[in-house]
């Protein structure tokens, strides 16, 4: 019974807000669903911070867009919908996300951290062992003689967008060993 009077509820506020959008109706719909939302992603896996931000967004998106729905009586299975579409792009998201190195940090901390047995330069020089001769020639350029991305361009008649693909493909197999260097160097 209560369960009846809760969706109930629901309805009747989805609907007034569906039927006249007004910062107060929305105030209402956003009041009921937002927890609800944050419980879902919750138990999807989502942290509590990251939890509430989708619940937020997927809030914004029903604001945005409840013009477009078609059938009134489905605001729930469409909200809940929306969750899950702002789901599965924040997993895409992540997964496509690439772990690279900010190369002037592992720079300053070599400075402090330098043995006498090697040098900055002699790591340097190991780490571009394990990159192609266009991904050195690109590192050396960007980070050795400090040139800008344009400049390499142009001395290398490239497009801009290959220099920066070179670098962060760099950046990209330089990361494991940079990474563990800056933790053993922290």
């Amino acid at each position: 019974m209560i369960a009846n009077e809760r969706l109930h509820h629901e309805g009747a506020v989805a609907e007034k807000f569906l039927q006249a959008p007004s910062e107060d109706s929305f105030a209402d719909l956003f009041k009921i669903f937002s927890p609800q939302l944050a419980a879902f992603f919750r138990t999807r896996g989502c942290a509590l911070a990251l939890a509430e931000d989708l619940a937020q967004e997927v809030m914004l998106t029903v604001h945005c867009k409840a013009a477009q729905i078609r059938d009134r009586k489905l605001f729930r299975a469409w909200l809940f919908k929306i969750a899950r579409n702002a789901l599965c792009r924040h997993y895409g998201k992540q997964a496509r996300e690439v772990e690279t190195v900010n190369v002037a940090d592992v720079a300053e901390r070599l400075v402090a951290t330098t043995k006498p047995a090697g040098t900055p330069a002699f790591e340097f020089l190991h780490w571009m062992a394990f990159l192609d001769s266009h991904e050195r020639e690109a590192m050396k350029l960007r980070f050795i003689e400090q040139w800008e991305y344009h400049e390499i361009a142009a001395a290398h008649s490239i497009p801009i967008g290959t220099v920066q693909w070179r670098v962060f493909n760099a950046k990209k197999k330089l990361a494991p060993y940079l990474t563990t260097i800056m933790r053993t160097a922290a």
